[in-house]
């Protein structure tokens, strides 16, 4: 099992030491920093992204290691859209319900917790330690940063940013490309693009 991953990066290294953990057995890294950049810790980089997508077919799956949101939804879509197999990567530490929902391009790393009837679109992370309790719905190219609580029945839009350590309490609604800082307790809505800090988290006045 060879897994080519895209984004030679911090985030990228975690990808692929959690699909090792998995079971993958093989890992290489594409980058567009190529052919400057050649390793990226333990990995080789072998070639940039269009030259990935000229091999697609040498790998048994693609994953995009890349942490802004929008860039790792797009460079997704464009994989798949040129025939990619875009695993969801699971830490063999991290409990995901049979009765949850994951979308193509997942990662789910050590110790994360999704739970029944839990909804992930395309191209999510749910990072260390972070959970994600039911029936909720994430969107699209979603970060649950690391140590994250999302209570029962949370919607998230698209490629919202949802900051380390953070709690949101059930039945909040996230708009898409909003971030919620470190820290902050979410006990309202949240606009898209709207940018919230704080306990209780309140609007970012910039």
């Amino acid at each position: 099992m060879k897994l080519a991953i895209l984004g030679a990066s911090g985030h990228g290294k975690v990808v692929a030491d959690t699909a090792l953990q998995a079971g993958w057995q093989e890992v290489v890294f594409f980058d567009d920093a190529w052919p400057e950049l050649t390793e990226n810790s333990a990995w080789s980089v072998v070639g940039d992204s269009a030259r990935l997508i000229e091999r697609l077919a040498e790998f048994d799956g693609v994953s995009v290691g890349i942490g802004n949101n929008r860039i790792r939804l797009a460079k997704a879509r464009e994989l798949m859209a040129a025939g990619a197999a875009m695993p969801n990567i699971v830490h063999p530490s991290a409990m995901v319900s049979p009765l949850a929902t994951l979308g193509a391009g997942c990662v789910i790393f050590a110790g994360a917790v999704i739970q029944v009837d839990s909804r992930l679109g395309q191209a999510c992370i749910v990072n260390t330690n972070a959970s994600v309790d039911h029936d909720c719905q994430l969107a699209d190219g979603v970060h649950i940063c690391p140590g994250i609580a999302v209570a029962g029945l949370v919607i998230i839009g698209e490629c919202s940013w949802i900051g380390i350590g953070a709690s949101v309490k059930q039945l909040v609604r996230i708009g898409r490309d909003a971030t919620v800082g470190a820290g902050a307790v979410v006990v309202s809505d949240v606009r898209d693009e709207q940018i919230v800090i704080g306990n209780p988290a309140k609007p970012f006045a910039q």
